[in-house]
C-alpha cells in the first residue's frame, strides 16, 4: 500500500516477476507438461474429427504418460527448461525443433517395440506439429509481450529518437532488430537508405528502404530524423567521407557501427554505436593477414617488445597476445606507461606477461633480461620520435635511436634471437631532421649486422599513425575543444596516415617474411593534406571550419618537410606476397665501417651541438639535407 491507500501495482508486478525468475524451471516444467498434454489431446481430436472412439480413450492416457516422460527427458537434455523466454531467438527455435523431433522418434520406437500397432501413425505427425506450434508460440509470445512492455515503459520516460539507417544489409538488419527488440521506446527507425537502388521499397522487419544515399538530406527533412546511423562496417574512407558530407548539411547527429574486423559474429548492438571519427574518413580496406605464418612465428615462443608502453609498442603487445606466446616481455622505461599496458594485458588468460622496467641503453639491465628470458622474437619499437624535440636535444636522439638500437641488436645477435624487427619511419628517407637521420643510421646498423649474424634482422617503415601519443590528431582535438585556433604549419603539408592496429598487424606480417637485411615499406595509401585533416576534425565536432574555429598557419618547424617519403628511387621497392608490404633494397654497408661511425657518434653524443651531430650523421647518411641548405624535397617514387 502507498501513502494514499492505493495498491502499489508496480511493486506487485516486480514481486511476481522475481518469483517467476526464482522458480522459472519449475514453472517452465509445469507449463510444458500442460502444453504436451494439450498437443497430444489435440492430435487425437483432429485425427478423429473431435469424436475419439472409446477404445482409444483409456489407452490414450497411458500413451500420454509415456510420451510426456520422454518429452520431459529430451527437452531437459536440450536445456529447454532453463532459458529465459523474454530472450527467445533463432537458437531456441532450433533447440525446440531438435527436442520435438528426437522425442517423437523415441516415442515412435517405443510404440514399435511395445507392439502398440493400433496407435494411429498420423497422430505422431500432428502431435509433433502441435508441440512446435504451442511451445514455440508461447515462447515468442512471451518475448513479444516483454518487448511491448519495455517499449511502453521507455516511452513513458521520454520521446523516442527518430533514426534513419544507412545500409540495408546484414549489419543494418541486425541493428534494426536490436533497436526493436530492446530499445523500441528509445528509438523509432523511420527507414533505410542504401546505395543499391534495387532495394528501394523493400521492407526489413516492417521498415521500408526509402531511397539511396543522395536522398538523405531530403529524407531527414521529410521524416523529421533526429539521428543518422551508418550500418556499413566495410565502408571505405572515401565512402564515409561522402556520407558525412551528405549528412552534415542537415545539421543532425551521426553515429556508426564498428568496422567489420571488430564485430563479433556479425552482430551489432546499440552499445557499439559511436560517433564518426577521423579514422573512419581515412580508413581503407581491413588488413588481411596470413594468420598461420604469424602464429608459427609467435605461438609458444618468448617475444620481447621494446617501447611496450608507446602507441605502436602497446598495440604490438595486444596483437602478439592474440597468437599465444609462451611469454611476452614488456620492456619500457616509463613507469606509468608500463603500468597501464601491463594492467590491460594482465587480464589476458593465455601466456605469461612480464613487465620489464628498463632503458634500452642500459647494457647490464638489458643483458640480464636477454639472459633470463631468452627471447626468440624481438620487436624493437623504443625510440625518440618527435622531430622538433630531437632538434633541440640531438645528442639524446643519437644515444637512444642509434645507441639503444645497437645495444638491443647486439644482444639479440649474442643470445641467438631468431627474428629482430625494428620499427622505422618514413622520415628516414632523404631525411631533413636529426630524428629521421638517426632512424636511418639504425636501419644501416641492423642491415650490416645481419650479414654476420644468424639472427634475421629487418626494419619496417611506415608514416604517421592516427591517434598516437603526441601526434597531430590529439593536438587538433585539444585545440578544437579550446575553441581554436587549430594550428597547421603549411597549407600544402601532406602526410601518410595509417591506423595503429593496421600498422602493427603489418609489422607482424613483415616479420614473417624477412630473411635478414630487408627494409620493408608499408603501403600507406595516398598522402593527406594536414589542413584537410583539420577541417574534417572541426566538421566532425559539429563546427564549421574558419567560422566557428579558425585554422591558422604557423610555418614549418625545424627539421620538417612538406612531403614525407616511404622509399627512394635507389631502393627499387619490390612487391612481396602481401599486397600492402614492399621491400626497399639498398646496398649494405660494411659492418666495420658502420660500427666505427656509430661508436664515434655515441661517444660524442653528450657534449655534441646540433651542428656536430649533423656532421657525424652525414658520415653514414650523406643524403641528409638540412632545411637551411635550400635543398629541394623529392616526392615519393615507388618502383
Amino acid at each position: 500500500m502507498n501513502d494514499g491507500g492505493a495498491v502499489d501495482t508496480n511493486a506487485d508486478v516486480k514481486d511476481t516477476s522475481q518469483w517467476l525468475l526464482r522458480y522459472r524451471r519449475v514453472v517452465a516444467l509445469a507449463v510444458h507438461l500442460v502444453l504436451f498434454a494439450v498437443a497430444q489431446a489435440g492430435a487425437f481430436l483432429l485425427r478423429f474429427e473431435f469424436d475419439v472412439p472409446e477404445e482409444y480413450v483409456a489407452a490414450g492416457l497411458f500413451w500420454l504418460a509415456v510420451s510426456m516422460v520422454i518429452r520431459i527427458g529430451v527437452f531437459a537434455w536440450f536445456g529447454m527448461f532453463a532459458g529465459m523466454w523474454r530472450y527467445t531467438g533463432a537458437k531456441d527455435l532450433g533447440a525446440l525443433a531438435k527436442s520435438a523431433t528426437l522425442s517423437t522418434l523415441i516415442f515412435a520406437v517405443f510404440l514399435v517395440l511395445g507392439g502398440f500397432r493400433n496407435y494411429p501413425r498420423s497422430i505422431l505427425v500432428i502431435d509433433f506439429l502441435l508441440t512446435m506450434i504451442l511451445v514455440g508460440g508461447l515462447r515468442f509470445g512471451v518475448r513479444s509481450l516483454w518487448q511491448l512492455a519495455a517499449t511502453v515503459s521507455q516511452k513513458r520516460e521520454g520521446v523516442a529518437r527518430r533514426v534513419l539507417i544507412v545500409g540495408a544489409g546484414n549489419a543494418g538488419e541486425s541493428l534494426l532488430r536490436e533497436m526493436q527488440k530492446t530499445h523500441g521506446g528509445r528509438y523509432e527507425v523511420v527507414g533505410f537508405v542504401d546505395d543499391d537502388g534495387g532495394k528501394r521499397g523493400a521492407r526489413i522487419h516492417g521498415v521500408a528502404v526509402l531511397g539511396v544515399l543522395l536522398d538523405v538530406p531530403m529524407l531527414v527533412q521529410r521524416h523529421h530524423v533526429d539521428e543518422v546511423v551508418l550500418a556499413i562496417p566495410s565502408a571505405s574512407g572515401q565512402a564515409m567521407r561522402r556520407i558525412v558530407d551528405l549528412v552534415k548539411t542537415s545539421g543532425i547527429a551521426m553515429r556508426t557501427i564498428p568496422g567489420v574486423d571488430q564485430l563479433i559474429e556479425g552482430r551489432v548492438t546499440i552499445n557499439q554505436l559511436r560517433s564518426v571519427n577521423i579514422e573512419d574518413l581515412l580508413g581503407r580496406e581491413p588488413v588481411r593477414l596470413d594468420m598461420q605464418s604469424i602464429a608459427s612465428l609467435i605461438e609458444g615462443r618468448v617475444v620481447m617488445v621494446t617501447g611496450a608502453g608507446g602507441s605502436i609498442g602497446s598495440e604490438l603487445c595486444r596483437q602478439v597476445g592474440r597468437f599465444a606466446p609462451s611469454k611476452l616481455l614488456l620492456v619500457e622505461r616509463s613507469e606509468n606507461a608500463l603500468f597501464e599496458i601491463h594492467r590491460e594485458l594482465g587480464k589476458t588468460p593465455d601466456g605469461l606477461i612480464v613487465p620489464c622496467m628498463a632503458d634500452i641503453t642500459d647494457e647490464p639491465r638489458m643483458r640480464r633480461l636477454f639472459a633470463e628470458h631468452q627471447p626468440a622474437v624481438v620487436l624493437h619499437a623504443a625510440a625518440h620520435k618527435h622531430v622538433p624535440m630531437m632538434e633541440e636535444n640531438p645528442g639524446e636522439a643519437l644515444k637512444n635511436n642509434i645507441g639503444g638500437t645497437r645495444m638491443v641488436a647486439n644482444l639479440a645477435n649474442e643470445f641467438g634471437v631468431d627474428r629482430f624487427v625494428m620499427i622505422s619511419t618514413d622520415k628516414a628517407v632523404n631525411p631533413t631532421s636529426v630524428m629521421g637521420a638517426t632512424k636511418r643510421v639504425a636501419e644501416l646498423y641492423i642491415q650490416a649486422l645481419s650479414q654476420r649474424s644468424k639472427t634475421r634482422f629487418v626494419a619496417v617503415r611506415f608514416g604517421n599513425v592516427l591517434g598516437s601519443a603526441g601526434s597531430v590528431i590529439p593536438i587538433f582535438k585539444e585545440q578544437i575543444a579550446a575553441g581554436g585556433p587549430v594550428t597547421v604549419t603549411h597549407p600544402e603539408m601532406k602526410r601518410y596516415f595509417m591506423t595503429i592496429p593496421e600498422a602493427s598487424q603489418l609489422v607482424l606480417q613483415a616479420a614473417t617474411m624477412g630473411n635478414g637485411g630487408e627494409i620493408f615499406v608499408l603501403d600507406m595509401g595516398e598522402p593527406v593534406k594536414i589542413v584537410d585533416l583539420a577541417r574534417d576534425l572541426i566538421t566532425l565536432s559539429g563546427l564549421t571550419p574558419d567560422k566557428d574555429v579558425e585554422i591558422r598557419f604557423t610555418g614549418l618547424r625545424p627539421g620538417e618537410k612538406l612531403f614525407e617519403e616511404l622509399s627512394t628511387a635507389d631502393e627499387m621497392a619490390e612487391k612481396t606476397r602481401h599486397p600492402k608490404i614492399f621491400i626497399g633494397k639498398l646496398p649494405v654497408r660494411p659492418f666495420d665501417q658502420v660500427s666505427a661511425e656509430v661508436q664515434a657518434m655515441i661517444e660524442r653524443a653528450n657534449g655534441a651541438t646540433l651542428h656536430d651531430c649533423v656532421d657525424r650523421l652525414r658520415a653514414l647518411v650523406p643524403e641528409l639535407q638540412r632545411p637551411e641548405t635550400g635543398a629541394e624535397v623529392i616526392p615519393l617514387r615507388r618502383a
